[in-house]
């Protein structure tokens, strides 16, 4: 059979040079370098008057294209449609190859017609949120269609997510391009923890299927890496002892080594530098491997506090959404346990939050044991609310009569639950994208299965971005005193409102208030069933971390509290108290006259990892500047404003006087001023270089009341064991 296949071959290709003759120079339909498009007929709006220079506004970086040039239906967005057809040209060589990128779908394609008639089409790889823009590619064998005029029709009539295509140097070329394989397996005896799979940044995304026995167990998209990696990604296969494991990839170039290259350990990759890598923050959460975003979860449960998060464990940038997840003791020291929620039929798994089910309600727990419930969103279509629960805080299983509450629209999710003691119930707070305004809407519930309207509120009703996805809710006592308490309503990018809350309706005293004064700082959520009754929140701390195969981490946990102020109650943000384990020394400075041109009294001062407290009084002083490893923290005394390396926040004396408190990572600064009214995180990477620190007055003396300069230790343990 092999040999009469070759056979086969060989007369094909006979037959095939007897048409083209041998092997010639290529022919360039088209590269897309000039400012228009010249020869091609433009119809709509999608295409723009000329060709692109890579990406356009509000698009991801586009990469993969040649010279400068390429086709880019996304002018204006993705809404705009429309078309591009080439000039007509003869078929003269055995394939017509071309770049290709951008989304997926019956209407996003590139089109080669003969006689008017589509005889071939490609499209893009992109039908979900996330992906890539890298141009791949990709060619149609036009072997049977020799000396047949054709054209070539770039067709864009998709509108929303991934709606335009991507398309560069159109070639007609006798050279068989490389070729593609789909469905290709590789299947192991599980034997070991884990399977480590080479991921290249940027690279085209692959569905990546884990099978079990011939059954299938997840999807997920991965930047495989053909050749050499960035980072190596692992999935644990510890479950599935000697049982067959297989890995399936939609497609593959012919060449690529990507599966091949797969591996299974025990011990992977970069384990010998885990948590001391250059990017990593040594004192805010980040995963081992792979993105994260929104916390989840947050819980205090069998004398551990659970962090969840959205995470993508095999890709640098968003997608894949799982539930990660890592526990610590002290709200300091973090073990990451591994993901809890996988994608699943219902979707990938998006935002929610926990609770501790104390009177078994839900009839989730077992011997006894209180079930630990986890709330969150699958966001495939429909887009539903659904429960997992455990009574171990390790082991988690999905309800079997999932969703719990079904799509309002496509737009809910982020759902934040609590027990509302005074009436005696479960509460969700539900995000609702609803006719093109964001609200919130609240259900309510006796076993946190069965759910039940109760009432909506309304964020902008002209636009902007007010009560924007994921909420949180809670009460706090104004000054401490209990009598006096304000419901929060907390929304992603911490804008708050302040009022009253009856277990069905909150009514509002103020609104869209602010929260933190920085940049960075998003989708924060607070602790449930902290023993010690503290409001604690934490926030993802949107860190970029290029070259490491891990990217974005966590706020450091925050106390909140209420305080009188003469507008009214406003929020405070304060470092945890528990951060104060991290101390390794102190340089205290006494009490002095600070003024212009005076050395700086920190200059025998130096460390990576710094937790600095400064009181001052500005005297005559115009400023007081705080310099920290060379990123300028200024109190502007003029206009009673703190400037972080240029961004500005109101921060008012207190008494006369200010106090900051500066935390310091590799990642970034977090700034407290104005006894936590003001609270500016700034998430960047802070040079290695520079590990100085400086304080100076200008236009006058301040007065230091104390100067206190804490160096930290690394939170990170080895191993990541506390």
């Amino acid at each position: 059979m092999r040999a009469a296949r070759r056979l086969w071959i060989v007369v094909a290709m006979c037959c095939v040079s007897s048409v083209f003759g041998s092997v010639a120079e290529d022919l360039v339909i088209a590269d897309f370098e000039g400012d228009t498009y010249v020869g091609w007929q433009v119809t709509g709006q999608a295409f723009g008057a000329g060709p692109a220079r890579g990406a356009l506004p509000g698009q991801m970086q586009v990469d993969g294209f040649l010279g400068q040039g390429l086709v880019n239906s996304f002018v204006g967005g993705d809404d705009a449609v429309g078309t591009l057809t080439s000039a007509e040209f003869v078929i003269e060589r055995r394939f017509v190859s071309f770049l290709i990128g951008g989304g997926r779908g019956q209407r996003l394609a590139l089109q080669l017609l003969v006689d008017g008639q589509v005889v071939r089409s490609a499209t893009g790889s992109n039908d979900v949120p996330g992906g890539s823009e890298q141009l791949q590619p990709e060619s149609f064998d036009v072997t049977e269609l020799a000396g047949r005029r054709a054209v070539v029709r770039i067709v864009d009539e998709q509108q929303g997510s991934w709606g335009h295509i991507n398309v560069d140097q159109i070639v007609q070329t006798d050279v068989r391009p490389r070729g593609y394989l789909t469905n290709v397996e590789r299947t192991w005896s599980a034997r070991t923890r884990y399977l480590q799979i080479p991921i290249r940044n940027g690279a085209a995304k692959r569905v990546v299927t884990l099978l079990v026995s011939g059954r299938e167990v997840v999807r997920n998209d991965m930047e495989l890496a053909d050749g050499a990696a960035d980072w190596w990604a692992s999935v644990d296969i510890s479950g599935y002892r000697d049982q067959e494991v297989t890995l399936r990839v939609d497609r593959l170039h012919e060449d690529s080594g990507a599966l091949q290259n797969v591996e299974a350990v025990d011990q992977l990759r970069g384990d010998d530098s885990l948590y001391a890598e250059p990017l990593r923050g040594q004192f805010h959460f980040s995963p081992r491997r792979g993105w994260n975003n929104d916390p989840n979860g947050c819980v205090y449960y069998n004398g551990e506090y659970h962090l969840f998060f959205q995470h993508n464990p095999y890709g640098w940038s968003w997608g894949n959404m799982h539930w990660g997840h890592a526990v610590s003791r002290d709200l300091v020291h973090w073990e990451e346990l591994g993901d809890v929620l996988q994608p699943d039929s219902l979707g990938p798994m998006f935002s929610g939050s926990a609770v501790v089910d104390w009177n078994n309600t839900s009839g989730l727990g077992a011997d006894g044991k209180p079930p630990l419930v986890l709330i969150y969103t699958a966001a495939g279509n429909p887009t539903v609310q659904c429960v997992a629960s455990s009574t171990d805080g390790r082991n988690f299983v999905k309800y079997a009569g999932n969703p719990v509450v079904g799509q309002v629209t496509g737009g809910n999710r982020d759902p934040k639950v609590f027990w509302h003691a005074a009436t005696k119930q479960w509460v969700m707070v539900l995000y609702v994208e609803l006719e093109g305004r964001h609200t919130v809407h609240f259900l309510t519930s006796a076993n946190l299965l069965e759910w039940k309207p109760a009432s909506v509120v309304e964020g902008d009703r002209q636009g902007g971005r007010y009560l924007f996805e994921c909420p949180d809710f809670f009460e706090l006592a104004v000054d401490g005193d209990v009598s006096r308490r304000k419901w929060v309503l907390l929304a992603a990018n911490s804008e708050y409102g302040l009022g009253g809350f009856d277990g069905l309706r909150f009514q509002p005293d103020q609104e869209r208030l602010s929260g933190h004064r920085g940049r960075g700082f998003y989708a924060a959520q607070s602790f449930s069933d902290v023993p010690d009754g503290r409001r604690i929140l934490i926030g993802w701390w949107q860190t970029e971390t290029r070259e490491m195969p891990f990217n974005q981490s966590m706020t450091v946990p925050l106390e909140l509290g209420l305080v009188s102020t003469g507008e009214g109650p406003r929020l405070t943000f304060a470092p945890v108290r528990e951060l104060q384990v991290l101390r390794r020394g102190t340089t205290e400075l006494g009490s002095m006259e600070l003024s212009p041109g005076q050395q700086n009294p920190l200059r025998e001062v130096e460390c990576e990892l710094a937790d600095v407290e400064l009181e001052f009084a500005p005297g005559t002083a115009r400023s007081l500047t705080l310099s920290v490893r060379g990123v300028p923290v200024e109190y502007d005394v003029v206009r009673q404003e703190l400037v972080v390396a240029g961004q500005r926040a109101a921060a008012p004396l207190q008494a006369g006087r200010q106090r900051l408190r500066v935390l310091c990572d590799r990642t970034g600064l977090e700034v407290f001023a104005s006894g936590g009214l003001c609270y500016v995180p700034l998430p960047f990477n802070v040079s290695s270089q520079n590990r100085s620190l400086h304080v100076e007055a200008r236009g006058g003396t301040a007065k230091l009341q104390s100067l206190v300069v804490h160096e930290l230790g690394s939170a990170w343990q080895r191993g990541s064991k506390q």
